[in-house]
This record gives C-alpha cells, sequence and structure tokens, in this order.
C-alpha cells in the first residue's frame, strides 16, 4: 500500500522537508520507509484495507524539546501536518494512526525522562515517553511510598493516557487521569515553549502541587486537542495506604440493582471506598443459544429473570467493594458498608474476598489478579480475548464505543435497553445484552462499553460494526448520553452530538484553533476540531 503524501503538499516539497527534518534531529530518528511508516497504522482499524483508512506519510521521534521545536518550524514552512503520539498505545481508539491520512506522527516515546518523584508531598513529573511500568519500576527500585493509578495496559504513556482523559481503578479523585494531572510543559504551534499553572512561575516550588496557578486555566485545550504538544506533564500520586480489603456484597433480584447503586454511591462518594466493581452472574445465561435466545427478547420481564436466578441459585448482581487506609479503618468501613446495604436490601449477602498490608512482596505482587486495584501497572487486559479452547479463533481487534450514563440503576437498564434496540433495528442481536453493567472508572458517572470486533480480512463484517458504531452514537445521543472518547474514524459524528446552540463549542475552539494555529498543521481533526484550510471540505 503506497504511503500518502501531506494533503496540498507537492511530492518535491515534502522530500525537502524529510531531509531537513533528518537535519534537525538526525537521519536515524526520521522514517519515511513504507517498512517503517506501516508500523504506525492503527493494528485495530475499522478501516484496514480500504481506501479510507487512515495512515501516516512519515514518523519523526525526537528526544528533546528543542528538537520538538525544530519539527514544528519545518512543519510550518511546508504545511505538513504533525500528528503527536506519547508512545501510541491508544488500541481500541485509533492506537498511533492520524485523524488526517497524511499527517507526519511525531513519536514522543524518547522522551522517556522521569524529572521527579517526591513521596512525602506525593507527586511526579515526567515526560510523554513514560509509561506507566516506567514510572512503577521507578517508584519500587526507589522504595517510594506512593502509589500509581494505572489503566489497561501499563505499556501506555502516563501522559498520553491522561490527555486522552484515560482513567484508572483506585480512589476516585484518582482514577481521572487528567484531572489528576498537576501543570504542564507545551510546545505551541509557533514553536514556542509553554507552561501551565505553577510551572508558568519561573522557579516554582509548586508545579506538582497547585494546579490552578494564576488567571486561566489553559490545560484542557490540550486533552482530546490539537493546540500544542505536550513534553512535561505533572501528576499527583496517591500516598501507599497501611491496608487494604476488598469485598463483594451479591443481591439476588433484578431491581436490587437500583438501591445498590444508591448505597454504593454513597460509600463511595463519601470516601469510604475506591473503585467498585459491579457484576452479573447471570452473564452465564448468554453462553447457551437457547437460554441467550429467551434473555434477549424484548419483552421479557423481571419476574422471569428474577426467576432463572432463583433456578440456578445465582445472584442477580454483585459489585466488588475496595477499602484503602489504616488496618482498623478498612476493617470498620467494611462491617459499615455491610450495614447500610442490609438496611437497604434484606437479602443482600456479602463476602471477603482479599486482605492485604504493604508494602508487599514480590511473591504477594504476583499472586494478585486484580493488580490494577494497587497500583500495580499489567497485561493481563490482553488474556480476556486471547486464544484458547474456548475461544479459538480470537479477534483481530475492536472498536471502544463508551458511552457516558447517569450513575444510577435506573440509567442502566435505561441504557441496556437504548442500545439492544439500536442493534435490532439494524438485525443485529444485542451488544449490551441485559446483564451489561457499567465500569465505573469515572467518580461520577458511569460508562457503557463495549469492543465491536474488528477484522484484518473481514472488510464486510468491519463495515457492519462501523454501522453499529455509528448507530450507537446517534441512539446514546437522542437518549442523553455522549461518548468520551472515540476512535478518529468516528470523532466528527461524535462531536456533532455535542450541538448545544448551534455547536457553539465547536465553534469557540475553531476560533481558537485558527488564532494559534494558522497553518493547521497540529492534529487536524483531533477532538472533531479542524482547522480554517481543511473545515469546510469536511462538510
Amino acid at each position: 500500500m503506497p504511503l500518502p503524501l501531506p494533503p496540498n503538499v507537492s511530492a518535491a516539497n515534502f522530500r525537502t522537508a524529510l531531509v531537513k527534518f533528518k537535519e534537525a534531529i538526525g537521519k536515524r530518528w526520521v522514517f519515511d520507509s513504507e517498512e517503517d511508516v506501516m508500523l504506525y497504522r492503527d493494528g485495530y482499524s475499522p478501516l484496514r484495507d480500504e481506501p479510507e483508512e487512515l495512515l501516516p506519510s512519515a514518523a519523526v521521534a525526537p528526544q528533546s524539546v528543542a528538537e520538538v521545536q525544530a519539527i514544528v518550524r519545518i512543519a510550518n514552512e511546508f504545511m505538513i501536518p504533525l500528528f503527536p503520539i506519547s508512545t501510541g498505545k491508544n488500541l481500541g481508539y485509533g492506537g498511533s494512526s492520524p485523524n488526517l491520512s497524511g499527517s507526519v506522527v511525531v513519536d514522543l516515546k524518547r522522551m522517556n525522562k522521569i524529572i521527579e518523584v517526591d513521596d512525602h508531598r506525593h507527586f511526579c513529573i515526567v515526560e510523554p515517553g513514560v509509561a506507566y511500568f516506567d514510572l512503577y519500576r521507578h517508584i519500587q527500585e526507589n522504595k517510594l511510598k506512593v502509589w500509581i493509578d494505572c489503566p489497561d495496559p501499563g505499556w501506555g504513556s502516563v501522559v498520553g493516557n491522561s490527555l486522552d482523559h484515560g482513567v484508572g481503578y483506585t480512589y476516585g479523585h484518582h482514577r481521572d487521569h487528567f484531572s489528576n494531572h498537576c501543570g504542564m510543559e507545551v510546545v505551541l504551534p509557533n514553536g514556542e515553549i509553554m507552561r501551565t499553572g505553577m510551572g508558568a512561575l519561573p522557579g516554582a516550588k509548586t508545579w506538582g502541587e497547585y494546579k490552578h496557578g494564576f488567571g486561566p486555566s489553559v490545560d484542557g485545550l490540550f486533552a482530546q486537542g490539537n493546540f500544542g504538544i505536550v513534553t512535561k506533564m505533572g501528576f499527583w500520586l496517591m500516598p501507599e495506604p497501611e491496608a487494604y480489603i476488598s469485598g463483594t456484597v451479591s443481591v439476588p433480584k433484578r431491581q436490587d440493582l437500583i438501591p445498590l447503586v444508591d448505597v454504593v454511591n454513597y460509600l463511595e462518594h463519601t470516601g469510604m471506598i475506591g473503585m467498585p466493581n459491579y457484576g452479573s452472574p447471570l452473564e452465564v445465561l448468554m453462553n447457551e443459544p437457547k437460554t441467550r435466545d429467551f434473555v434477549l427478547r424484548p419483552e421479557i420481564t423481571d419476574a422471569e429473570f428474577d426467576s432463572l436466578a432463583a433456578d440456578l441459585k445465582l445472584a442477580s448482581w454483585t459489585c466488588e467493594l475496595q477499602f484503602y487506609g489504616a488496618k482498623e479503618s478498612v476493617k470498620a468501613n467494611w462491617e459499615a458498608a455491610q450495614r447500610r446495604l442490609a438496611a437497604a436490601i434484606p437479602d443482600a449477602t456479602f463476602k471477603l474476598n482479599n486482605e492485604f498490608r504493604f508494602p508487599m512482596t514480590p511473591d504477594e505482587q504476583e499472586a494478585v489478579h486484580q493488580k490494577n486495584a494497587l497500583g500495580i501497572p499489567s497485561m493481563l487486559i490482553f488474556s480476556q480475548g486471547a486464544r484458547s479452547d474456548l475461544n479459538p479463533t480470537p479477534r483481530d481487534g475492536h472498536l471502544w464505543f463508551a458511552s457516558v450514563i447517569p450513575k444510577s440503576g435506573e440509567a442502566i437498564f435505561e441504557a441496556q435497553k437504548v442500545y439492544a434496540k439500536a442493534s435490532r433495528e439494524l438485525g443485529l442481536p444485542p451488544v449490551f445484552s441485559p446483564f451489561a453493567f457499567p465500569w465505573t472508572w469515572m467518580y461520577r458517572a458511569f460508562v457503557m462499553i463495549s469492543g465491536l470486533p474488528v477484522s484484518r480480512t473481514d472488510i464486510e463484517g468491519n463495515k457492519r460494526n462501523r454501522k453499529l458504531f455509528s448507530a450507537f452514537i446517534k441512539a446514546g445521543a437522542e437518549a442523553g448520553y455522549g461518548e468520551y472518547r472515540a476512535p478518529p474514524a468516528f470523532q466528527d459524528q461524535v462531536s456533532n452530538t455535542y450541538s448545544f446552540n448551534n455547536h457553539v463549542l465547536r465553534r469557540f475552539t475553531e476560533t481558537m484553533k485558527d488564532a494559534v494555529d494558522p497553518n493547521g498543521i497540529f492534529a487536524p481533526g483531533r477532538g472533531g476540531i479542524w482547522p480554517k484550510n481543511l473545515r469546510e471540505k469536511r462538510k
């Protein structure tokens, strides 16, 4: 497959720009062969091998802020769009591929310095090439008493995950990684370096502690945006607790989910628990064709669900609760949680799962399955779709559809119906079953998420799942749900749903885009924001 040229750039000018890139950062770190550049294509692209597949024209890998500045100046000279990535591990949401074919990927993986980690004031400052594994290893080797909050999987960039509104697994105020950041350094479209928050004060001693600084806060423009290339970022870290307990509450009836969520919300919002994990043991009914067809009927009643649960001697819903703190307080909070839940749901049952003390030995850490809950990065997420006896032909990849819904049991039931109806209207079985439960990474909302399969050989199947993804976006917006992330192929459609007052939010950001990036070279199309020179062509 031939590599695309940057839009509106001649082959001769592009060759000249590549020579200048090589002079600026070294020939070794400019990738312009098809073999090298195709490593940056999206491994999970829903457009794979189709004419519309989003592909870069080249890639550059700077090692310093000065080299990033040089790349930006050359790009401005030749009007070449740049697409910065931290480590490019954003699988299911686009990987390392750009929103605009022909863009040059700016790969920041060589900028991998851990600048500071403070385990007394509990913060760090890192470059974009630092992965969660890197930061965790640094903390362990230096015996620091802090935890990271990490997503799945652990090979991703701390900075990159934050900038795409990534999330994790511990306490709510740590799980939202962008909200948990504290100050950043950015190379702007004109090549200037800017620092935000307290970092804007020369010699500031509180870069990693006080995020607001003075005056307007502009940090949000660089999250899912295209206003600069972030080269340093501060984050708050979690002090290592003394102890941890996890326990599971199980409830028998389908409608018990409503009081269950209400009580668990109270426990989390008062700071008693970390991330709750909902589930439904009745998911086993989806494994057999007969029971699957029965429970997917639109007219099935709650009484029928309850009868199935009783016959199988299974709970309708479960929720794992996690407690961090002093050894005395975690036990007391587990007992208090049981008391409150039993008062709301008299038939609830409880099970203590794990008790740990910190620091843990390496053997103890290795034995833990839910490593992320303890701030330990891993790659276990990939085992879920790996080849096995039960899954002899694993999928080639997936598209993450991630819809934000209200944090209530009623909303879960409604979302199940909304997305089941959207599937049926396309003649497809529901992706979200009556047992679909929300992910709880966000502190104040739920996420109904599903990975729609992607194939490297079945183009018609990819087209079908793209159509379903678009239908989900439309159905969700009509129900009042919005996606918080999306693969590049769908970012324009998602952006279109945020349409209050004739898309005033997008028009506002477009005005700023045109002012600070008049040549439109920074990540055109990211987050649905297109520069003026490309905007009209998109309509």
